[in-house]
């Protein structure tokens, strides 16, 4: 919502991985990094027998070292623990994932560094003063929308017309 002032998160869409007691996990869909998952896979000496300009999403600002893989199918991923998120949509740590990923990536793949942390209580709090939107998980959304217009699309995709959201006023 316009009223959430925090710049990492200006209409952002964020994935919900795990939320329990101890606080909450997620990871923004619609923000780059500007670095191809290609210069990555070279940094690392991986092969990336993928689309070489894909590029590798930013997760949120905490641990922008890690990494995490969002896809369609699940793939094989021998030494990875894989979650399934919603289905058709399932999660994993980069650093288990990408070297078999890398040699056969899936045609619906997202990865992204860093992720969306907060403590307990935190997001039901700032859910409770009406500074997020809760949207259903869509796969199509998470691998169909360009990520510039995948904000719109899913406040859309709940009957909003993003130009009616006001600060302060939520819906109006």
């Amino acid at each position: 919502m316009p009223q959430l002032l925090d710049p990492n998160f200006h209409r952002s869409v964020v994935l919900l991985v795990h939320q329990d007691d101890e606080g909450s996990f997620g990871v923004v869909l619609n923000r780059g990094t500007g670095i191809p998952i290609a210069r990555l896979c070279e940094g690392l000496e991986i092969e990336w027998a993928g689309d070489p300009a894909q590029e590798i999403g930013w997760g949120g600002p905490v641990q922008p070292q890690s990494g995490w893989a969002l896809f369609g199918a699940a793939p094989e991923l021998e030494g990875a623990e894989l979650r399934d998120v919603a289905p058709g949509l399932h999660f994993a740590e980069l650093s288990e994932a990408l070297v078999p990923l890398a040699a056969r990536p899936p045609e619906a793949m997202r990865l992204v560094l860093g992720y969306s942390g907060w403590g307990p209580g935190q997001l039901e709090s700032e859910l409770a003063q009406g500074a997020w939107l809760i949207a259903p998980v869509e796969p199509r959304a998470v691998f169909e929308v360009p990520p510039e217009e995948m904000w719109a699309a899913v406040v859309r995709g709940l009957g909003v017309e993003p130009a009616t959201l006001v600060a302060g006023r939520g819906v109006h």
